[in-house]
């Protein structure tokens, strides 16, 4: 079945469609405010871009947030995960207009930083909330093809919204106002998905009503029995445990190819003074990367069915480790395209492996919960990459 096919067949499904929609909006939000991040930290005129300064900018943003990655899953096995979508999105939409003034008053980086810090600490949650729910919505037989075409649905939209974000940038006069505006923009996106969620029944995600903890006490106070839990049931399956393991290694290499590519696109590939041209050459190897990841999406249900999901893994990592290695070395802009095009289907292709893995082999009053450890682990590789 090709991945419009499976599309097709998958929004037949009235409360999958309002899953997917909810998740397409809000990550396309997120593609928009992330780029519109980027420029102002690591292209605006006035600043010259290091190692470090990356290394510590992703550090500020993604490290200290994940910290917040066990608590989301303890309380999203206790709260209804579409009231979590709902309101988390109305929150969002509200910091990031907080954030949009922050740019226009030219307040130290420092404050800045602690404003973004809020926003994508909220992300958690939705992230979380949105991978621990699919199997709420879609039958067990097919969630392999659900977790093909929706997370790698969401990534392409957060692609696209970067892409958007970057044309916007490199066609409004340079300054803080541009930035500002394309946060406002984001913000209205999350508003747009908040409307979407809300179409959902309250109930309909889960928990279970009846392991609903209403009091914001009893749910926090079970947040170390609720780990030590979720860590157990892991630890005694082998099939979970392995497949997070793997997927934190893969993301430590794409966090250092992610950071060697924005360097490359900064510094490299075009005359640092050039920040519009260094900001064109990101969203293009944004875009290539996009297709790779759609690419997954189209490969990984027609693939797993005939070797199985964890040997589908292995075979992502090998031809990353393979491709990477002799595209990335020249450090030229075409083969780095191309590198960059297989990049997003291995990582995504094993994602989606992992994802599925985690969603049939974990329990359903845990599953918040290891969602929430998956993203912890997959944001800490992340950084401890872009620190080296």
């Amino acid at each position: 079945m090709s991945l419009p096919r499976d599309l097709a067949s998958l929004l037949r499904l009235r409360d999958f469609r309002r899953l997917f929609g909810t998740r397409v909006t809000s990550q396309l939000s997120d593609g928009v405010f992330q780029v519109a991040l980027a420029g102002h930290v690591f292209f605006s005129p006035e600043k010259q871009t290091s190692a470090g300064d990356v290394a510590g900018a992703f550090a500020v943003l993604l490290l200290p947030y994940s910290l917040v990655g066990p608590f989301t899953g303890v309380l999203l096995d206790r709260w209804r995960r579409r009231q979590v979508l709902v309101w988390c999105n109305v929150l969002r939409a509200a910091l990031v207009a907080v954030t949009a003034v922050l740019v226009l008053t030219d307040v130290p980086d420092a404050v800045f930083y602690t404003a973004c810090l809020v926003v994508l600490s909220v992300n958690r949650f939705v992230l979380a909330g949105l991978s621990a729910a699919l199997p709420r919505v879609v039958p067990e037989e097919r969630l392999v093809i659900a977790n093909a075409v929706s997370p790698t649905a969401g990534t392409v939209a957060a692609s696209a919204g970067a892409l958007v974000a970057v044309v916007v940038h490199i066609f409004l006069e340079k300054g803080d106002t541009s930035t500002a505006l394309v946060i406002l923009i984001s913000g209205a996106l999350y508003l747009v998905s908040a409307a979407v969620a809300a179409t959902m029944g309250v109930d309909l995600l889960g928990p279970d009503p009846d392991r609903v903890v209403p009091r914001w006490r009893d749910a926090l106070l079970g947040v170390a029995r609720g780990l030590r839990a979720g860590a157990v049931h892991v630890w005694q399956r082998r099939a979970p445990a392995d497949a997070l393991a793997a997927i934190t290694v893969m993301r430590f290499c794409f966090g250092v190819l992610t950071v060697m590519t924005l360097l490359l696109c900064r510094n490299l590939f075009n005359d640092p003074a050039d920040t519009d041209g260094g900001l064109a050459t990101l969203g293009l190897t944004v875009g290539v990367t996009a297709a790779g990841f759609f690419a997954a999406a189209v490969l990984t249900p027609v693939v797993t069915p005939r070797i199985g999901v964890p040997r589908w893994i292995v075979v992502c990592a090998l031809l990353g480790a393979a491709t990477q290695v002799a595209l990335g070395l020249p450090f030229r802009l075409g083969p780095i395209l191309v590198a960059g095009f297989l990049l997003g289907l291995v990582s995504q292709g094993a994602k989606i492996g992992v994802d599925t893995v985690v969603q049939t082999t974990v329990d359903d009053a845990y599953r918040g919960r290891v969602f929430s450890v998956y993203d912890v682990l997959f944001n800490v590789a992340f950084v401890v990459a872009a620190a080296l």
